[in-house]
């Protein structure tokens, strides 16, 4: 006698209910499948939230950071930076580039001193190559390119400035200051500030002591880029002053530069450096940020690792319930090898109770984590002058739900290995002889 080709999965279904005087193993196969599918909706719940945060925080950075630097290996300044943007700007993928200065100085107001790093940028082309322009939360970005000097006006007696208060040009340069750091200094944009400096021109007794450079700007724009770092130590000169103010003449520090695709940055930024030579090299967003980015992706791999254990958890109630059903189903089992069924369907039959519950978990939990990052993302909110954030962000992607559902069948099937060779063992005859 033969047995049909379809009844392996027939039977482990009927495996899997229990009969009436032992319900033992139901409840454990309801409790094994709903290990599974908490299993995978954390996981689901949790990849997605460090996804959301990673392309959050990296949405943030390339808001006030290019995607590409160039700079000269052998000097801190380029000489020829407009030429070099416009041979930068021929590369295929690139869309726009632009000079910066960089360098670091201190800024004092009436109540407060704070070191800080100051950018010297075109403004019409900065807007080109990052976000700048749209983070601007007061003012005016183009206020940073000097003004006309003011006609002269009658002399008017000299009224003695108020202790502590800032000497006020007739017509002083633009600064735009982060918001967390024109909040330190007390200061709003039409306020006056002074740069220091700490490299200055003159000098005495063989450069031994130098004299710090100061310079009164005007706040003319306040930018949150939505990172507190950037917010609270950053500002911006317009290139011409800060080629001034630095005694930088024509030069830059380097280029910033724009491409089509951020993903790409690496290989553009290596079809830069072939294009322009040596002594020029170009550093894409994603090395420049290497340890921060470094970091955020050893936590999300070992989140996942560490919650991948609640699966192989539940996978243990797998094995304690396929076993059960061995135990119980020994008539049964050795009937079937008595008309002719092989080791190897045993073993499917059981091997299939398994990835069914594997299965039915994993399609239950995966609505079940997708629920519950809705719920996060639209009624957990966040006051943003504490946590600079709304809301979480939340972004899942394809790849990690395939991930998760792969690992998941897969822990599942591993579980039904020893308890399936336990049944295909069976000897028929041991089974029926005091039955």
């Amino acid at each position: 006698m033969t047995m049909p080709k379809s009844y392996e999965l027939f039977i482990g279904l009927r495996y899997l209910r229990a009969k009436r005087r032992n319900r033992t193993i139901s409840l454990n196969t309801v409790v094994s499948t709903a290990g599974i599918t908490l299993g995978v909706a954390a996981l689901i719940g949790t990849l997605g939230i460090m996804t959301g945060f990673k392309e959050d925080l990296q949405a943030k950075i390339l808001g006030t950071t290019s995607h590409i630097v160039i700079q000269d290996r052998t000097r801190d300044s380029i000489a020829d930076y407009d030429a070099l943007a416009s041979k930068v700007e021929q590369t295929p993928h690139v869309v726009a580039a632009t000079p910066f200065i960089y360098r670091q100085v201190m800024l004092t107001s009436r109540s407060a001193v704070q070191g800080v790093v100051v950018r010297g940028i075109d403004p019409k082309r900065e807007v080109r190559v990052t976000e700048l322009g749209k983070n601007i939360t007061a003012g005016r970005l183009d206020d940073l390119e000097p003004g006309p000097a003011p006609e002269a006006a009658p002399a008017t007696p000299r009224v003695p400035a108020a202790p502590g208060t800032l000497p006020a040009p007739s017509n002083p340069s633009g600064i735009a200051l982060g918001k967390e750091l024109a909040l330190r200094l007390g200061l709003t944009v039409g306020d006056s500030v002074n740069v220091v400096s700490p490299v200055g021109s003159g000098a005495s007794l063989n450069n031994v002591l130098m004299t710090p450079k100061i310079r009164t700007f005007k706040v003319v724009a306040i930018f949150q880029s939505g990172m507190y770092e950037y917010d609270s130590s950053l500002a911006y000169l317009s290139l011409a002053e800060a080629q001034k103010f630095f005694n930088m003449s024509a030069a830059a520090t380097g280029i910033e530069v724009k491409v089509d695709d951020i993903f790409q940055a690496a290989e553009i930024a290596q079809a830069i450096e072939q294009a322009i030579g040596f002594p020029y090299w170009a550093r894409d967003w994603m090395q420049l940020n290497r340890n921060l980015l470094s970091a955020l992706k050893l936590e999300k791999t070992m989140m996942f690792l560490l919650l991948v254990l609640i699966i192989t958890v539940a996978s243990f109630n797998i094995i304690s319930t396929l076993t059960m059903i061995v135990t119980e189903k020994q008539r049964e089992i050795a009937i079937l090898k008595a008309m002719g069924a092989t080791r190897r369907a045993i073993m499917r039959i059981f091997m299939l109770n398994g990835l069914i519950i594997g299965v039915t978990g994993t399609a239950i939990g995966i609505p079940l984590g997708y629920a519950f990052l809705f719920l996060i993302e639209k009624y957990w909110t966040f006051d943003q002058t504490v946590y600079y954030i709304a809301h979480i962000p939340v972004h899942i992607q394809a790849l990690d739900v395939l991930l998760v559902s792969c690992s998941a069948i897969l822990i599942s099937f591993a579980a039904t290995v020893y308890p399936s060779l336990q049944a295909a063992k069976l000897d028929p005859a041991a089974a029926l002889r005091y039955e």
